[in-house]
């Protein structure tokens, strides 16, 4: 083996190791770099948007998502859920929205953009419990007269499946709905509505 031979190896060999230490702390320097693009904890409870993929909500099902510190509710709607809320229009304290916290383009009766799709801020607006997701049909805790909604187990405040609230409850007020709008048939950002995106 030649002094040449030797030199030219160990050329290689340090070329190689200096590029794969050189690649690493590309790596290295680049994951808090890509990780810096996203919202910090602290910028989504200041009011960040959020992402929610909602392809796994089965019908009349929910699923909790988090906004600005404050849970989501967002449930899949079936056709029953949405006859049932036509029904208990009288029994309502505000069944046309008028006095709601809601975006202008949701219907306000439904309160959301698509009928089977339904977004609320899980914050009962008397004095801010979170009400638990009942959307059995004449349980006997609820009574023969209940198609499903949401109970304040708080103070006992009860709003419907649009989270309209009910005449002579604890709560003045229909659940609010935050900002949203379809990314795509499957992902909501929960945050902006489709006009300011």
């Amino acid at each position: 083996m030649s002094k040449v031979d030797v030199n030219v190896g160990r050329r290689r060999f340090l070329v190689a190791a200096t590029s794969v230490v050189g690649a690493a702390g590309a790596v290295g320097a680049a994951v808090p770099f890509v990780g810096s693009w996203f919202p910090s904890a602290k910028a989504k409870a200041a009011g960040a948007p959020v992402k929610v993929n909602i392809a796994k909500v089965e019908p009349g099902q929910q699923m909790v998502a988090e906004w600005r510190g404050q849970p989501v509710f967002i449930v899949r709607r079936t056709e029953e859920i949405l006859a049932n809320l036509k029904k208990i229009d009288d029994r309502l304290a505000d069944p046309d929205s008028k006095q709601s916290d809601q975006p202008t383009y949701v219907n306000p009766e439904l309160r959301s953009i698509k009928p089977e799709i339904l977004l609320l801020i899980g914050i009962c607006t008397h004095l801010g419990c979170s009400p638990t997701f009942r959307p059995e049909v004449a349980p006997a805790d609820l009574g023969k007269d209940w198609v499903g909604g949401y109970f304040c187990p708080c103070h006992g405040s009860h709003y419907d499946l649009a989270g309209r609230v009910y005449k002579a409850q604890p709560a003045p007020l229909n659940l609010p709905v935050p900002p949203y709008y379809y990314e795509s048939d499957n992902v909501i950002v929960v945050g902006l509505d489709g006009e300011t995106a």
